[in-house]
């Protein structure tokens, strides 16, 4: 309970003891009042900032009455042994060479390593600043049930793995040898009314050209 606080505060919200939430937490602590209630932050995280109790625990959970775990000491580096063999200088290909790839399919090398990369999901998307940290609230619609809260982080990673995914879909389509031309039109128009109703999530993405892209009205 903080210093400040005074009878005029809403008492402090009590969960069971097999409920996983951060309430149950010893390394989460009251902190003030807003428009969600109690809300604190986390001793081993607070890069989260303030938060309702109710929010799940995660890896670093401690039940109250438990010591609470000790963050591991930073090891030392091990110390380079500095290469002395020569070094080979390779030509580098030039990235906008075209990559023959058969049928109709024209890509550049470019194009096609960054098809690996998100298949593999190597591809680090950034998310917009001002949710680094943040929750998404569900609150039923009868309020003597328990809502639930959702890390923007953990929708965020679901919503780039579905744009990864119909991207790599797309390429299939597109280089698909027994598909026709007809076809492939029809099925990319089926991908981009996708596109267009995920266009929502567009504000979670930090850098434009990675947002969805729907249909485009042309002038």
């Amino acid at each position: 309970m903080p210093a400040d606080a005074s009878p005029t505060l809403p008492p402090l919200p009590t969960f069971l003891e097999d409920e996983k939430v951060c309430g149950n937490c010893k390394l989460w602590q009251a902190h003030s009042v807003d428009h969600r209630g109690w809300v604190g932050p986390c001793r081993l995280q607070p890069n989260r900032g303030l938060f309702p109790p109710s929010a799940p625990i995660c890896d670093y959970f401690a039940p109250k009455g438990v010591a609470a775990p000790v963050p591991a000491a930073p090891t030392r580096p091990t110390r380079q042994v500095r290469n002395v063999a020569p070094v080979v200088v390779r030509r580098q290909k030039d990235v906008e060479e075209p990559v023959d790839l058969g049928g109709e399919l024209a890509m550049t090398r470019q194009e096609l390593m960054d098809i690996f990369r998100e298949a593999a999901g190597d591809v680090d998307v950034p998310l917009a600043p001002k949710w680094e940290g943040g929750m998404i609230q569900i609150i039923p619609g009868k309020r003597e049930l328990q809502g639930k809260e959702l890390p923007i982080d953990a929708l965020f990673h679901k919503v780039v793995m579905i744009r990864d995914r119909l991207r790599t879909l797309e390429q299939r389509i597109n280089s698909h040898t027994k598909l026709s031309d007809a076809d492939k039109v029809e099925l990319q128009q089926y991908i981009t009314r996708i596109y267009g109703s995920l266009t929502s999530f567009n504000l979670l993405f930090r850098d434009r050209g990675d947002q969805f892209v729907g249909a485009k009205v042309e002038d």
